[in-house]
């Protein structure tokens, strides 16, 4: 055994010398985010009961997080400056010399049998580097001993953050300092706190009271309840209140708590919209005068920049931030339209329209900020009826915002919904607490590029980075936020710290299994990886074969599937590839566990069927958002997946109205099409579908007619596939319709004719 250790340490040692530029491990390092440079060395670190650990003078301060370390133990950093040679032992944070070639916002972590050198030019990147030091103990069984390595890393984006809703449902700041704590090991560098909406006011005004004695409290709890039953407010102290606030003091230790850990707090206080609790307080800021009519400031009442630039005072006195953020988003104009001060505004300013008017107003508060060294920041609705040029755009409707933002010379920070919405359901919604809707899985957010096509070369500069965002409404403790959170979070600081050409999905797979260990030491409530598999098939028209595929969040999973319908064993075929199939099957596939099925079995029936690639007339539109593969989606073979943005789910604001064209007329024997329902977002499953038949297109049979039987106050994801008998029946023409009975959105995602 000794010899064969003394020989595979030879091998490493020769592998290393004779290819400097490649890692070859003895025992490998699992770093989330993946660092720049890794290259494995001789040996191992074993902490001392007792650990030296010695700092340039401008990295003392940044030696007291050595203390979270679960196996450093020290009384006191011994400054560098007074020692004349190198100690031998220890840990050293050492600035770089100016002519190291080491980047300015880099870190370089060197750990030898004997001592741990971690260099840096500045204090933000040595917290980097004392960060991956604890993160390797904390994803290692025995962290008391870690394998020498040579790192160099720095990040891709300057700007990596985290928001976290505090307003739908307040979080105690025990938990919130925790969650610091995760984002210094995983580099995230920006906590964007959302402090006020119309769900609760959340920080301490000493200008306003009223604002922390009633806007912080509601008379329910639960936020849906509450959304639906009259949004009342609640004075302190009165036995229906619920909600809670910051004060000043907590609000500043929390702000140098993170501080130290290398992460700046953005206070968010939400203007001109979103602001139902402070015009309950404050009704004399809003247009109507009266509590409970408005969600808007009243911007022509010179009383509401009064009442905002102190609070802005107070705020900025808080927190030492560049940006305070504003919102700006979703405001509803429809006061302003009818206000005499506001149309009094758009007309001795010459403004053109409400957009005019809220540009106005953003542009007041960005002035007023300017003048105090800030800077505003803002969701992508700031930038309608335009945008100062010192304003700093959050694009979270898409990517266009960011892009015309860039484009046009503004910093922006993306936040597409579709990728980094972390309140969407990470996995099939059916059995998961209720969430906001939409499918975001670990995957997903993984493969976001934050430099979107679209942006000019010379513009991309101004992409400072990304985000991600966990909105409350359904996030009622902070068990529920972990278990949104991550390990999302984890695939969003890969996202923003390394580079698209050094990410790689499997490998991140690969890294992330020993991070439940971290997670867990953390008392992190994180979402488990389901045993539940997704099976999926695309047809190759050219081909005339569909393609299936079988998916599982498992880390490289046993799959067994078959194709003739029958329940899978372990004497069933392995899946490892696409399995193509020329005609109709019934695919069931299940993952085994030491030959012991684990979770349960996954089917679907593949259609190989007359309709692929004909022409659909449409003779109602699909809707411009949710269009698809545009004509070829009723017809392409191809089912869609868990949620309505997978681009195989096309949608329809009006009646659904399709018409297929089959080429020639010939006997029918069924159509079968399927619907989704999703009622938080407004998604329904029509509440009749009918199917008729014509050989000129022109006259059409009604044939069967059916009605829906999935109740709408049904809040969970449904699927309804309507099964239609045309036997008897010869046609060129099938028509289907479906009655949009809600005015909501209709989904379906394939026509099936046999």
């Amino acid at each position: 055994m000794k010899r064969a250790k003394w020989v595979a340490g030879l091998s490493a040692a020769i592998l290393f010398y004779l290819f400097p530029g490649v890692t070859f491990a003895q025992d490998s390092l699992f770093i989330i985010p993946k660092p720049l440079i890794q290259h494995a060395r001789l040996g191992y670190f074993t902490f001392p009961k007792e650990t030296q650990v010695f700092a340039s003078n401008a990295f003392i301060g940044a030696a007291d997080l050595l203390h979270e370390h679960p196996y450093i133990h020290f009384e006191k950093t011994k400054p560098l400056g007074g020692i004349k040679q190198m100690p031998k032992q220890g840990i050293i944070l050492m600035m770089a010399n100016p002519k190291d070639t080491l980047a300015q916002n880099a870190y370089r972590l060197l750990v030898e049998p004997g001592r741990i050198i971690i260099t840096a030019h500045q204090p933000t990147a040595m917290l980097n580097g004392i960060a991956t030091l604890l993160q390797i103990a904390n994803t290692r069984k025995n962290g008391g001993r870690i394998p020498a390595v040579w790192i160099e890393d720095s990040p891709a984006l300057g700007y990596r953050g985290l928001m976290l809703d505090v307003s739908r449902n307040f979080l105690p700041i025990s938990f919130l300092k925790k969650y610091i704590d995760i984002m210094f090991l995983y580099k995230l560098n920006t906590f964007h706190w959302h402090l006020t909406d119309g769900a609760g006011w959340r920080l301490e005004i000493k200008k306003y009271p009223e604002l922390t004695q009633k806007a912080a409290w509601r008379t329910n709890a639960n936020w849906k309840y509450w959304w639906n039953n009259g949004r009342k407010y609640a004075e302190m102290g009165s036995p229906e209140a619920s909600g809670g606030f910051y004060t000043a003091d907590e609000a500043k230790d929390f702000v140098n708590y993170a501080l130290k850990r290398g992460i700046t707090v953005i206070p968010e206080i939400e203007m001109p919209a979103h602001s139902e609790e402070v015009l309950a307080a404050y009704p004399n800021l809003s247009c109507y005068g009266v509590p409970y009519k408005n969600a808007e400031f009243c911007i022509g009442n010179d009383e509401t920049f009064t009442f905002l630039q102190n609070v802005l005072d107070e705020v900025m006195a808080i927190f030492p931030s560049k940006y305070i953020h504003i919102g700006g988003d979703e405001a509803d104009k429809s006061a302003w339209k009818t206000c005499p001060k506001c149309q009094k505004v758009i007309r001795d300013l010459n403004l053109k329209d409400e957009n005019g008017l809220q540009s106005y107003a953003v542009k007041r508060l960005e002035a007023y900020l300017t003048s105090k060294g800030r800077k505003l920041i803002g969701w992508d609705e700031i930038l309608e009826g335009g945008l100062s040029p010192g304003a700093t755009v959050m694009s979270w409707r898409g990517e266009a915002g960011g892009i015309e933002a860039a484009n046009s010379g503004h910093d922006v920070i993306m936040t597409p919904g579709a990728y980094l919405y972390f309140d969407a359901y990470q996995t099939n919604p059916i059995g998961q607490p209720e969430a906001i809707g939409g499918y975001l899985p670990l995957q997903k957010v993984y493969a976001y590029h934050p430099i979107a096509a679209g942006i000019n070369a010379d513009m991309q500069k101004h992409i400072l980075g990304v985000q991600a965002n966990l909105w409350t409404e359904y996030m009622p403790t902070p068990n529920q936020v972990d278990y949104m959170a991550f390990p999302r979070v984890l695939a969003l600081a890969e996202v923003a710290w390394t580079a698209e050409k050094n990410k790689n999905w499997n490998d991140f797979q690969l890294r992330l299994q020993k991070h439940y260990l971290l997670l867990q030491r953390f008392n992190v409530n994180y979402y488990p990886p389901s045993t539940a598999l997704s099976i999926l098939s695309k047809f190759d028209i050219d081909k005339k074969l569909a393609n299936v595929t079988i998916t599982s969040e498992q880390f490289e999973p046993t799959i067994h599937y078959t194709v003739d319908g029958s329940a899978p064993t372990t004497s069933s075929p392995l899946y490892h590839t696409a399995i193509p199939l020329p005609a109709t099957a019934t695919v069931k596939a299940a993952i085994f566990k030491n030959d012991v099925q684990s979770g349960k079995t996954a089917d679907l029936v593949t259609d190989v069927h007359k309709a692929i690639g004909k022409k659909v007339i449409y003779n109602t539109p699909w809707s411009s958002s949710y269009p698809a593969q545009k004509e070829l989606t009723l017809v392409n073979g191809q089912t869609g997946d868990l949620t309505y943005g997978d681009g195989q789910w096309q949608g329809f604001n009006d009646d659904f109205d399709v018409t297929i064209d089959m080429d020639t007329t010939e006997p029918l024997s069924q159509v079968k099409i399927r619907f989704m329902q999703l009622t938080g977002p407004g998604v329904y499953i029509p509440s009749q579908v009918t199917i008729a038949v014509s050989n000129d297109g022109k006259v059409f049979k009604t044939v069967q007619k059916i009605d829906n039987d999935v109740p709408y106050t049904d809040s969970s994801l449904r699927f309804k596939t309507f099964l239609f008998n045309l036997s008897g029946n010869t046609a060129r023409y099938i028509r289907v319709t479906g009655i949009n009975e809600k005015r909501g959105f209709i989904f379906t995602d394939e026509v099936v004719v046999y």
